[in-house]
């Protein structure tokens, strides 16, 4: 056999495959997570809607769509962006500079809200905005002051009155005209619609018509300069955002999951397929130690590691984008169907995370066999098949001292978190299972051989089988931490995620049990106006209206601040009502409501660095700053509401200005019979559950990067247990030739399975708890919530998972000596 390193290589790839399917397997999965996570994340940054509504209106002029969040100043200056929970919108009176540009031949002022007329819900606009839609009237002629045209509405005629219900409150409209489509909508005279659209003086957008012979790309220029700041002006499918305020959160919402999730999960992807790789080389330390004891040169053995891996790792990225996209694909239409990414945006699938996907897999196999191969490489041809029949002293000079650094890492952190409370608790805990996990990694061989010797103790009077078991692991320590690590991640990852979410439902329904104090809660997806809110409260009763929404709040501690979504009510009605209807605990101050005042979840409050007393930066729905003064703190913030305001300081930020919800408390039947002619009744334990499901989007997320992150690390898991295993062929044999029999030598290797697996599980639980105990206490002011059956199912599923990965090959490997 020649020498030269790649012919070395392929040899060792033909004739002994079996050395590389683990090595493959592994490459094949970190290429899968690193491509579906590059598709979700290039789809955020890239993801668009055709315009439909402005389709003919060649520019638009909006308000930027996120609020901004200014820290530092000069070099140091940062500028955060998070999208507004509702529509920014943009001052009227710049309808009239879009129209003054030389190249515009009329600007009009768009706005979209509802109205109802009979219990049923109709979208309203200014009826200007047909110049660009193209409705056309079948009947008879545009409205004037007064006046509705109305489509889609069953049985309207041309000069009948009929009563709307406005942000403004109910009124009667002549119908002037009637318009063709089925879609129940309302158009008004221009100034009619900004009036009564629940936000005067303010329009969802302006569209800008040209004259003709004037281009797009010149009237946007005209355009952008007539109104500077006020707002922003787009053409082409940038439009389509404008139409769809919920394509900048889906574009934030996908960004993180593969930007933020998709780094930790590439980062554990690439670290777990490197280990694989080493352990690779280092299953062969005897075969590289014979090189070297006739001749081979330190730089022939890394050449012929180095192109292993090239055979190996560059069939295996590509052959892990197919899944990866595939998997992308999923996981965008799950998010499609919960609504949380617009029906019009498309998965992105380009080459770039294929080819870093790709990438990713060589680098990491090239590097990987680099590490491994520096001590077979360098060590005397003399030394070299001494050291190999025995496994070298797991100690190393560069990985023990940063495993060192990262364990008291972790315990600084965890013990910042403890002392933090809120987001900062959260974020400081999301670093202590990064830490613990990378001491783990890097102290493997240490931390397997305390393991060994810890759980071996009971092995030791537990017979033949089970004390040669705990003699292995105690003397080859670099083969039980392969093993143990990715079971560790698997647990670590998979129980902080699930958990978190558990916890937090737990909390979240203990606190609206107890908060709930109503009798009653009434629903609507229209929504109730003022007369009816007040109308419940008739007979002797309480009884308030509730609308359900967003703000925006800075949180975090020095130079580390952001703006932190917060749930909001408004609340329409008084403080003594609501005290009847909520007990939302108060723990300072006391609850009022009114102009400039607001109540805030004590855990909030305490992350935005306030308390009672002190004015508190909020960015309403539609990105408006106020500055209204903390008047209490309550702890059932989680349950019910963490940000509580009056309805009226709300009502002229949202799109529907009606609230959307009565919660009342000794209301007379009569007043119940109204409510329920408008929407659904509920009960105390039903408006629980219905709580409970609109918490599903983010315990489905939650569950899926647990399945993603678990999953990957369970089969990196049962790929390492099978490659370790089939390795030990000659040593499985070897008890076979000495009179030991197939059922000893397959319940040693059961014991060596739950030893792995067992000291997997403890030491990825005491992860997941170093993190889920402070970062629950930051955010709820509780313990973690582990139910019992789901906790069995993750440790039980390990168990399985090592028992069958060894007893499969282990049984294979007995059956070819036979």
């Amino acid at each position: 056999m020649s020498l030269v390193p790649s012919g070395l290589a392929r040899a060792a790839v033909r004739f002994k495959p079996a050395a590389f399917v683990g090595t493959f397997v592994a490459l094949t999965m970190a290429s899968l997570i690193v491509t579906a996570c590059g598709i979700l994340l290039e789809t955020g940054l890239r993801a668009s809607v055709p315009p439909v509504r402005y389709a003919n209106a060649p520019v638009v002029a909006a308000d930027d769509q996120k609020a901004h969040f200014v820290t530092g100043s000069g070099e140091d200056r940062e500028d955060e962006s998070t999208p507004v929970p509702d529509r920014a919108r943009i001052d009227a009176s710049l309808v009239a500079k879009a129209a003054a540009v030389p190249g515009a031949r009329t600007a009009v002022a768009d706005v979209t809200f509802p109205v109802t007329h009979g219990g049923k819900e109709l979208t309203a606009h200014g009826w200007g905005s047909t110049a660009f839609t193209g409705e056309k009237l079948s009947a008879g002629r545009a409205p004037a002051a007064g006046d509705v045209v109305l489509a889609g509405a069953a049985g309207a005629r041309v000069g009948e009155h009929v009563k709307l219900t406005t942000a403004a409150g109910p009124r009667d409209f002549r119908v002037s005209g009637i318009a063709g489509g089925a879609v129940p909508t309302a158009w008004f005279t221009d100034t009619e619609a900004v009036r009564i659209s629940g936000h005067p003086g303010r329009v969802d957008a302006i569209a800008v018509l040209p004259k003709d012979g004037v281009g797009t790309p010149e009237l946007k220029s005209q355009v952008a300069k007539a109104l500077g700041d006020g707002a922003d002006v787009h053409t082409g499918d940038a439009r389509g955002a404008v139409e769809d305020p919920g394509l900048a959160e889906a574009k934030d919402m996908l960004a993180g999951i593969g930007g933020s999730f998709g780094g930790i999960a590439t980062a554990v992807a690439v670290f777990t397929a490197a280990g694989t790789v080493a352990l690779s080389v280092g299953q062969r330390a005897r075969e590289f130690a014979l090189l070297r004891a006739i001749g081979t040169t330190p730089r022939q053995i890394r050449r012929t590691i180095a192109t292993e891996s090239l055979l190996v790792a560059p069939l295996a990225g590509v052959l892990g984008c197919l899944p990866g996209i595939a998997l992308a694909r999923w996981w965008f239409g799950q998010l499609k169907d919960k609504g949380a990414v617009p029906e019009a945006v498309d998965l992105s699938v380009s080459w770039i995370p294929l080819l870093v996907a790709a990438g990713t897999a060589v680098l990491s196999a090239l590097l990987a066999g680099y590490m491994a191969a520096r001590r077979p490489s360098r060590i005397k041809p003399g030394q070299a098949l001494s050291e190999a029949s025995v496994e070298p002293l797991p100690v190393g000079w560069i990985r023990t001292p940063l495993g060192v650094a990262a364990t008291v890492g972790g315990v600084i952190l965890a013990r910042v978190a403890a002392t933090t409370t809120g987001e900062d608790a959260a974020n400081a805990a999301l670093g202590v299972v990064m830490l613990f996990m990378l001491a783990v990694a890097l102290l493997g061989p240490l931390v397997a051989r305390g393991c060994a010797a810890l759980f071996g103790l009971p092995l030791r009077g537990a017979g033949a089988s089970a004390s040669l078991a705990a003699a292995n692991s105690r003397s080859n320590s670099r083969r039980l931490a392969s093993a143990i690590t990715p079971i560790v991640l698997a647990m670590a990852f998979a129980s902080t995620l699930v958990f978190m979410h558990t916890s937090e439902d737990r909390v979240a329904a203990d606190q609206q049990r107890d908060g709930i104090t109503a009798d009653h809660v009434v629903t609507s997806r229209t929504g109730f106006d003022a007369p009816t809110v007040r109308g419940a409260a008739s007979g002797g009763g309480a009884a308030v209206g509730v609308l359900k929404t967003s703000v925006l709040l800075p949180v975090g501690s020095g130079g580390d601040r952001w703006l932190e979504s917060a749930s909001t009510q408004g609340v329409a009605g008084t403080a003594a009502d609501l005290a009847k209807v909520q007990d939302l605990k108060t723990e300072t101050g006391e609850l009022a409501l009114g102009k400039g005042k607001v109540a805030l979840d004590a855990n909030l409050a305490h992350s935005a660095k306030v308390g009672t007393g002190d004015r508190v930066e909020i960015r309403l729905p539609d990105g408006t700053k106020v500055r209204p003064t903390v008047v209490a703190t309550y702890e059932r913030g989680l349950g019910l509401a963490q940000v509580t305001l009056s309805a009226d300081t709300l009502k002229e930020h949202v799109t529907s200005a009606f609230v959307t919800e009565v919660w009342t408390k000794g209301a007379s039947a009569a007043a119940l019979k109204r409510l329920t002619s408008h929407g659904t009744l509920l009960d105390r334990d039903d408006y629980t559950t219905a709580q409970s499901d609109d918490r599903e989007l983010n315990a489905w997320a939650n569950t899926t990067m647990a399945a993603v992150l678990g999953g990957f690390a369970a089969v990196a898991a049962a790929n390492t247990l099978v490659m370790t295993v089939l390795d030990r062929r000659r040593e499985l044999g070897t008890l076979r030739l000495i009179g030991t029999t197939r059922r000893q030598v397959l319940r040693m290797v059961r014991w060596e399975a739950l030893l792995v697996t067992g000291a997997g599980v403890v030491i990825g639980t005491a992860i997941a708890l170093a993190t889920l105990v402070p970062m629950m206490k930051g955010l709820t002011g509780q313990g973690p919530y582990i139910p019992p059956l789901l906790y069995g199912a993750f440790a039980g599923s390990a168990v399985v998972l090592g028992l069958v990965a060894t007893a499969v090959p282990a049984r294979a490997a007995l059956r070819s000596r036979s």
